[in-house]
């Protein structure tokens, strides 16, 4: 337990579309004038460099922002995610990789808030050093997100995005998944609840989904990116998914919009995929 670095994997094609939909969930929420607050459930270290040890073993990130950094055609949604990636790096190579803190730090307003959950102490760690000079908006915490959710629910201001990424690596955790979002719809229905999941062939990853749907949440939306075709034996991460419970209404049009270019400019093989559905009342 509390193995899991995400330093190994930032900035591969599981980032690329947890933070395409990131980027676009905060650009609507700033749309209004009154303040929200955004919790991290699952924060890890804010931000990854790309030529560390960690980063370079795997160079997954090659196959994700990678792939998007030097093009010129990027669609719209895209381009504003990708322009996040270089506010980080400044003018020349892609040395750094934003994670979801620093994105959602980079997007808040003044009168915003930011609260982040980090239990592997090497990354709590450095989560709170990058943190520690936004004291008024951003408290990092060495707790469990999953237990510690509810509380934070409401948020004072009465708008909040919760995103929930946790690594996987426990069976359980999909279950967790499920009975937080459960009971931070009870105490906060009107919240927009963000979940990344793996596309893996273990049943708790493909149920995930349908027993997010089954909340009875009457707006939802789901998109999901495979890059290549599922492993014969089972192993490694084929793709992912989001699934985002009260999403702002134009996101279903520029997902629709986008992910065919996405797909194609990740895909690995003729596997590549995507798909995207969605409900509102």
């Amino acid at each position: 337990m509390l193995s899991y670095r995400h330093s190994y994997h930032a900035g591969n094609h599981a980032d690329v579309l947890k933070h395409l939909v990131l980027v676009q969930l905060l650009r609507y929420m700033t749309q209004k004038d009154k303040a929200f607050t955004v919790v991290d459930t699952h924060a890890g270290a804010g931000a990854y460099a790309l030529d560390s040890e960690h980063a370079t073993k795997l160079g997954e990130f090659r196959g994700g922002i990678g792939r998007l950094w030097e093009r010129n055609d990027l669609p719209p949604a895209i381009a504003a995610y990708v322009a996040e990636v270089r506010a980080l790096n400044g003018p020349g190579a892609l040395l750094r990789y934003p994670g979801s803190p620093w994105l959602s730090q980079h997007g808040l307003r003044e009168q915003d808030r930011l609260r982040l959950f980090e239990l592997h102490s090497s990354d709590q760690r450095i989560l709170a050093s990058l943190f520690e000079d936004d004291a008024k908006r951003a408290i990092v915490y060495a707790d469990d997100g999953f237990a510690s959710l509810k509380a934070l629910l409401p948020p004072p201001s009465r708008r909040g995005l919760v995103l929930i990424d946790p690594s996987y690596e426990l069976r359980e955790d999909y279950g967790r998944v499920v009975q937080a979002v459960r009971e931070s719809l009870e105490r906060f229905a009107t919240g927009c609840y963000a979940v990344w999941y793996p596309q893996l062939l273990k049943p708790e990853a493909r149920q995930l989904p349908e027993r997010l749907q089954r909340l009875g949440a009457k707006n939802w939306l789901h998109v999901t990116l495979a890059v290549r075709k599922a492993s014969s034996d089972g192993f490694g991460m084929h793709g992912s998914g989001m699934f985002i419970i009260n999403p702002p209404w134009t996101l279903a049009a520029t997902l629709a919009a986008e992910m065919p270019w996405l797909r194609d400019a990740l895909a690995e093989d003729a596997g590549a995929s995507f798909t995207l559905e969605h409900e509102s009342s």
